[in-house]
């Protein structure tokens, strides 16, 4: 995956749990574990944006593109 989520630096630089951050953004737990160890595929704006409010940080603190990490894709001409 070419995104990697820098969720865990931000709390620990905010000095919040992953429990405090569900709760006051209505997340579950499990949801937000997802999120953290980088298993979900996507990730909601609205949800993205509680979690900036809360963190007081940018969308660009939490999501960092890595280069080379693409999956590999079909050519038109491999069809």
């Amino acid at each position: 995956m070419p995104i990697a989520i820098r969720l865990d630096v931000m709390l620990a630089r905010r000095k919040v749990t992953g429990r405090e951050l569900a709760h006051a953004i209505g997340l579950s737990e499990q949801n937000l574990s997802a999120l953290r160890s980088g298993r979900v595929k996507g990730i909601r704006f609205g949800t993205l944006a509680a979690i900036c409010r809360h963190l007081n940080c940018q969308p660009g603190d939490l999501l960092e593109y890595l280069p080379g990490h693409e999956p590999e894709t079909m050519d038109s001409d491999d069809e």
